[in-house]
């Protein structure tokens, strides 16, 4: 029940009864809608600050499943970018080396394209995300470039494969002896202390352990050039003509299984290992020789092992020790 309010009128000297007004009432009721108002606002605003609504839920549960492919995606890229790099490795420092070219410039291999922006429709987009877009954007194409440029560089070396059917038979490309276990390769290309001499010298070959009798193989076609025997030195050595510049010298030879100007093909015996010369125990001094200088055998063993042996090889034939002649 509402209460009765009084007033006191000077004029009548009494007690009035108080009447409100309409505008009374109309400037109350919209005194308590505004105040109505306003607290619903803050409330609307405290509870958007701490709580959020069904779809700002399911936009957050979307950006984090993005995130998550984004980082997916990252590693894929990373894994076609690692096999990319073996792939240009093997290219620069096998394949090339095999057709005697030059290798890739880096500045050719990344491929870098200037001028005007490339992401300019993303940008233009707003997106929330746009730095990590445009940035998986940018590796995916350097990748394109790099493997376009893979792509042609292989072009080039097929052309040079089919051109050199006899080129690749000549190359002096398997180990002078059987080494399954590659634990053979006593001594490498390079600066090596001498067995007699004691002193730092260029040792201009690579030097194979094995047997007195272990059977000695020509490591490409060719022509036997000489067959010697001389006291000291080399020994008993046998030096085959490849062609196209190449000649392979085998020392310190126990006999022979080949006359000179014998033609022979890769994997044919043509001797067997000895303690001929100077030797300090049985084993083979291996050489190749290019257009008339000393280079390292290794760098042409690709025909009898796989990657990861001829790693392997070449981590052997680098370690610095003493030759065995």
């Amino acid at each position: 029940m509402s209460r009765i309010k009084y007033y006191y009128d000077p004029e009548t000297c009494k007690y009035e009864r108080y009447v409100r007004s309409k505008w009374d009432i109309t400037l109350n009721a919209l005194g308590f809608l505004s105040l109505s108002s306003m607290l619903a606002i803050v409330f609307i605003l405290v509870f958007h600050a701490y709580f959020d609504n069904p779809k700002e839920l399911l936009l957050q549960k979307e950006n984090r499943e993005l995130k998550i492919y984004y980082e997916f995606l990252q590693q894929e890229v990373g894994k076609m970018n690692q096999m990319l790099a073996d792939l240009q490795q093997r290219d620069d420092n096998l394949y090339r080396i095999i057709f005697e070219s030059e290798p890739i410039a880096p500045e050719i291999r990344q491929a870098g394209i200037g001028g005007t922006d490339r992401y300019r429709d993303i940008r233009e987009k707003g997106l929330n995300q746009e730095k990590m877009i445009i940035d998986l954007h940018g590796k995916i194409d350097a990748l394109k470039r790099q493997l376009y440029v893979q792509s042609i560089s292989y072009d080039e070396i097929t052309e040079m494969a089919l051109k050199k059917e006899e080129y690749w038979a000549s190359i002096p490309a398997i180990q002078p002896i059987l080494n399954e276990k590659l634990n053979l390769l006593a001594s490498g290309f390079g600066m090596r202390v001498h067995p007699i001499l004691k002193v730092r010298k260029m040792h201009t070959g690579v030097d194979f352990t094995a047997p007195k009798g272990t059977p000695i193989y020509a490591t490409g076609d060719g022509v036997v050039i000489d067959v010697k025997t001389v006291f000291g030195g080399y020994g008993k050595y046998v030096e085959i003509d490849h062609g196209f510049g190449f000649v392979t010298r085998y020392a310190h030879m126990n006999d022979f299984k080949v006359k000179k100007g014998q033609k022979v093909k890769r994997g044919d015996q043509i001797g067997t290992v000895g303690n001929t010369g100077s030797s300090t125990a049985p084993h083979i001094h291996y050489e190749v020789m290019k257009d008339g200088k000393y280079v390292n055998p290794v760098n042409y063993f690709f025909k009898d092992l796989t990657p990861e042996e001829y790693d392997l090889i070449l981590e052997l034939a680098s370690k610095e020790n003493q030759s065995l002649s």
